[in-house]
């Protein structure tokens, strides 16, 4: 298959050149290999990451979505940029408060479902952790409810 492949393509290369050597001709397919690289990585290489849903459905593969809030946005952002994952956001003006849905490739199925279980495992550890306003302030109500010491001065004699 992969000569017939080769049967039926035809290039043709024009060289502009003095005399013609084995040098010129080097040179000449040199730069053709260059040119035909260069192409296919441009017409490989499509957005990647965070883009428009245009630009996500145009890719030609299915897509789906979750909904995700407003606090967890950028968690999830930085976690789907870390598996690779194309993504769309689009914003729900619709709800209050303000949800925002996420579309991704179908194909990225296996990665997404990567990105929502430690997307779910940081937003369980935000939820635990608690504020340092919090902490203080519960720290302050115990200090001001405990009873102070009354210093008690004897004279030794």
């Amino acid at each position: 298959m992969y000569q017939e492949d080769v049967e039926n393509k035809a290039c043709q290369l024009a060289v502009q050149t003095t005399k013609l050597t084995l040098k010129e001709v080097v040179k000449a397919l040199e730069m053709y290999v260059r040119h035909v690289q260069n192409n296919k990585v441009s017409k490989q290489s499509g957005p990647k990451g965070k883009q428009t849903v245009k630009q996500l459905i145009g890719q030609g593969q299915g897509v789906s979505s979750i909904p995700v809030a407003e606090t967890g946005l950028k968690d999830f952002q930085r976690v789907a940029r870390k598996y690779g994952v194309d993504f769309a956001v689009v914003k729900d003006k619709s709800t209050i408060p303000t949800r925002y849905t996420i579309f991704f490739k179908a194909k990225d199925t296996d990665a997404i479902t990567e990105v929502i279980k430690d997307y779910s495992a940081k937003q369980l550890q935000n939820e635990k952790k608690k504020s340092v306003r919090e902490v203080l302030r519960k720290f302050k109500e115990k200090v001001a409810s405990t009873p102070k010491k009354e210093k008690k001065k004897e004279i030794v004699r």
